[in-house]
C-alpha cells in the first residue's frame, strides 16, 4: 500500500504543493542561490532545460552577450540550455583574464560540434600536452618556411600578382570577391603546408575551398549552437548534419593529399609543413605516446588551411566593401600609395612604416569587422577567483572579443568605421591596447604574424592597381552575415585598373 493512501486526499494534495515548491526552492538555490554562496558571476535568471536562450538572439549571439555586459557587468554568467558560460566583456577583463591569468583560461571546452570535427586533435581545438607540442611544432615549422621572413613577402607578392591578372580578366565587369579572394590568400598557406600553389580553377582547389567556405557559414547557424546545448537532437535534420558531411569530405580531400606526400618523401628535400611533419614521425616512431600520429597531421593541417583561407580572406573582402562604401576614404589611402610606393614597383612590408593612413585603415577594418566576435571559447584549468567571483574547474568561458573591439572605454567612435581611432593629432600611426582581433595571451592566433603581412601587401596592392567601384544603385550595408565568423554580405563590385580613369 502506497504511504499517500494512508493520508487524507486533501493532505496529499498540500504535500504535493509544498514538494514542488520546495523542488522549485532548491532549484533555485542550487541552480543560483549556491552560485551566489560560491559568489558566481551574477547573470539573468535561466529557465529550467533552455537556461537562458529565449533571451538569446542566436543568430547574433554577440549581441545579446554584449547587451547583458550592460546589465551585469564585465564578469557574468548565463546557460546556453543546460551548458553554464561564463562571459568576459570589455578590455580590461579580457585582457586580465587571458594574460594575467593565462594558464588558469588557458583550455578549451567540450563543445559537441568540435569534439565531432577536431576529434580532439590538432593545434585550434586540443588541450594540455597534446596542445603544447602542436603548437610549439607548427609555429616552429611556419617560422621555417619563411613565416616573418622576407621569403614569406614573395610568396605573397606573386600570389597578388596572380589575383591581379585574374581581377583584369573582367575587365571593369562586376564580379563577386568571395571565392577569388578566398582561393588567393589560400594559395599563400597552401605552399607552406603543401609545399606548391593551385590554380584557381583546378579542381581539387575549388572542392577544398567550397567546403571551408561552406563549413564557415553553417558554423554559427541556430541548429549548430542548439545541437551543443542538446548533443540528444542529433538525430534531427539540419545544419549541424550539414557541416559534419562538409568537413569529413574535406578530411578526405586533405587525406588524399597526406597520402602522396608519404609516397613522395624525400628526407633531403623538405619543401612544406607536411614533410616536416612526416619526418618527425619518422623520428618517433619507437615512442608509443608520440603525438606526431596520422590524426593529427590530418586535423593540424585542416586547422591551418581554414585559417589561412577563411579569416584573412574574409578581412581583405571586408576592406574591399568598406573601400567602396567609403570612396574618399579609398582615394586617401591611393594617394599614400602613389606617393610612397608609385604605380610600377611591388610594396614591400617595410613600406609599411612610411603608409600611416594605410597602415590605420587596415587596422581599423580589422577592428570594425570584428570578424571572431566570441573570441574562440575557452575553459578554466582550475578552479579560479578572480575579480571578485568564484569560477569552478572546468567552466565553459567566451571571452567576448566584441566586447572589447568595440570597448566605449577604449575606442573614441566605436561603432563607426574611423581610421582616426589608430592615428595620432599629426598623422602618425599609433598602437592601441585594445586591438586584439587575433585574441591575445598563449592561445593567440598562431597565424597572426602571417596574416598581418598578407592583409598589408594583398590590400595596397589591390588599391595600387585598381579602383574599386560600387555598382549603380547597390545598397552597401555594413550589417555582417553570422556565420562561423562575420562576413560582408553577397555583393559584387566592379575593379576598375587605375591607367583606365578619365
Amino acid at each position: 500500500m502506497a504511504v499517500f493512501d494512508l493520508l487524507p486526499s486533501s493532505l496529499v494534495t498540500t504535500l504535493l504543493i509544498y514538494s514542488l515548491i520546495v523542488i522549485f526552492l532548491l532549484y533555485i538555490f542550487i541552480g543560483l542561490g549556491g552560485k551566489s554562496q560560491l559568489n558566481y558571476p551574477p547573470g539573468p535568471t535561466p529557465l529550467p532545460v533552455i537556461g537562458n536562450l529565449h533571451q538569446l538572439d542566436l543568430k547574433r549571439l554577440y549581441k545579446s552577450l554584449v547587451e547583458l555586459s550592460e546589465k551585469y557587468g564585465s564578469v557574468y554568467s548565463v546557460k546556453l540550455g543546460p551548458e553554464k558560460v561564463v562571459v568576459l566583456a570589455g578590455y580590461n577583463t579580457v585582457r586580465n583574464a587571458l594574460i594575467n591569468y593565462a594558464d588558469e583560461f588557458l583550455g578549451r571546452p567540450d563543445v559537441p560540434i568540435m569534439n565531432v570535427l577536431k576529434e580532439g586533435s590538432g593545434v585550434v581545438w586540443s588541450n594540455g600536452e597534446p596542445w603544447k607540442q602542436m603548437r610549439r611544432f607548427t609555429l616552429s615549422t611556419l617560422r621555417d618556411f619563411g613565416m616573418g621572413k622576407r621569403s614569406i613577402e614573395d610568396k605573397i607578392i606573386e600570389e597578388a600578382g596572380f589575383l591581379m591578372e585574374r581581377i583584369r580578366s573582367f575587365k571593369g565587369q562586376p564580379f563577386d570577391t568571395d571565392i577569388i579572394i578566398n582561393f588567393a590568400t589560400a594559395n599563400i598557406i597552401c605552399s607552406i603546408v603543401f609545399g606548391n600553389r593551385f590554380e584557381y580553377d583546378d579542381t581539387t582547389f575549388l572542392t577544398i575551398g567550397n567546403l571551408v567556405h561552406e563549413s564557415f557559414r553553417l558554423l554559427g547557424s541556430p541548429m549548430v549552437q542548439v545541437y551543443n546545448a542538446y548533443p540528444f537532437l542529433s538525430f534531427l535534420p539540419g545544419s549541424h548534419k550539414e557541416i559534419c558531411t562538409h568537413f569529413t569530405k574535406l578530411k578526405m580531400c586533405l587525406k588524399d593529399i597526406i597520402e602522396a606526400k608519404h609516397q613522395e618523401m624525400n628526407e633531403n628535400d623538405i619543401r612544406s609543413f607536411i614533410d616536416t611533419y612526416i619526418k618527425k614521425q619518422k623520428e618517433e616512431s619507437e615512442n608509443p605516446g608520440t603525438y606526431f600520429h596520422e590524426k593529427n597531421l590530418l586535423i593540424t593541417t585542416s586547422d591551418l588551411f581554414i585559417a589561412g583561407m577563411g579569416t584573412t580572406a574574409t578581412t581583405i573582402r571586408w576592406a574591399m566593401y568598406i573601400m567602396i562604401k567609403y570612396p574618399d576614404i579609398q582615394k586617401r589611402v591611393q594617394e599614400e600609395v602613389d606617393r610612397v610606393i608609385g604605380s610600377e614597383r611591388s610594396v614591400r612590408m617595410e613600406d609599411r612604416r612610411h603608409m600611416p593612413y594605410t597602415d590605420a585603415v587596415i587596422h581599423e577594418v580589422q577592428r570594425f569587422a570584428n570578424i571572431a566576435p566570441l573570441g574562440i571559447p575557452r575553459t578554466t584549468t582550475v578552479d579560479i577567483n578572480f575579480q571578485g567571483y568564484f569560477i569552478p574547474k572546468g567552466t565553459y568561458i567566451i571571452p567576448l572579443l566584441a566586447s572589447v573591439l568595440y570597448d566605449k572605454t577604449q575606442w573614441e567612435k566605436p561603432e563607426m568605421f574611423n581610421p582616426g581611432h589608430f592615428l595620432d593629432a599629426s598623422g602618425k600611426f599609433v598602437k592601441r591596447d585594445a586591438f586584439i582581433p587575433f585574441s591575445t595571451g598563449r592561445r593567440i592566433c598562431p597565424g597572426e604574424t602571417l596574416a598581418k603581412v598578407e592583409l598589408f601587401l594583398f590590400f595596397v596592392t589591390l588599391l595600387q592597381k585598381f579602383d574599386l567601384v560600387a555598382l549603380q544603385g547597390a545598397e552597401l550595408d555594413l550589417t555582417p552575415v553570422v556565420g562561423g565568423i562575420l562576413n560582408p554580405k553577397p555583393h559584387r563590385l566592379r575593379a576598375v585598373a587605375r591607367q583606365q580613369r578619365c
